[in-house]
């Protein structure tokens, strides 16, 4: 019984790192990354479509996204939807590509990202804590209902306590990883 609350937990955690690791993505570090188009969404004959799901996105050089549409009479409305997203580009369209150039980035705006890979961060604890305190209530009620004896309860609370400082810790690492990307110049 301890094994599979351990075992949810184990789960819960690993989706919030996922989450927070997904979010992080998308911030920008100076440096191009496909991930940053993520959520830039094409009105593609009626349905909202992801944007790489038509279209090529690679990045050649460390400054410079190129997204090529498949369907070439999408360049003007992928270039308007990139502009609309709010992401701080100016795409250049160019044929039947466009070329985003990644500027680099001010004092002031770093410290901004870094605020907001804080708060992302923050969320993932809260997930966290909130996985803990579901394992713990299930533990708790066990002992009370007799399913499980009260030493096994302690062992497996203490357990719970253990998981979850360290998927804590690795919140932390993956947040202060982020951070060094974003104040590299």
């Amino acid at each position: 019984m301890i094994d599979d609350v351990l075992k949810e937990l184990h789960t819960s955690i690993h989706k919030a790192h996922e989450a927070l690791k997904r979010e992080l993505a998308k911030l920008r570090t100076g440096r191009a990354n496909a991930a940053m188009l993520d959520g830039v969404r094409i009105d593609y004959y009626g349905t909202p479509t992801p944007l790489n799901q038509m279209s090529n996105i690679s990045v050649p050089e460390p400054r410079l996204i190129i997204v090529k549409p498949w369907d070439r009479s999408q360049v003007k409305i992928v270039d308007k939807a990139i502009r609309d997203a709010e992401l701080g580009l100016n795409p250049q369209p160019d044929g039947d590509q466009i070329r985003i150039p990644i500027p680099a980035l001010n004092e002031e705006r770093r410290r901004e990202l870094v605020k907001l890979a804080k708060k992302h961060g923050e969320e993932c604890k809260v997930a966290i804590r909130k996985a803990r305190h579901e394992a713990l209530d299930f533990l708790t009620e066990a002992d009370r209902s007799g399913d499980l004896p009260a030493d096994d309860a302690d062992r497996g609370k203490k357990k719970v306590e253990d998981v979850v400082a360290e998927g804590v810790k690795q919140t932390d690492a993956i947040l202060a990883h982020k951070e060094k990307d974003i104040m590299e110049i």
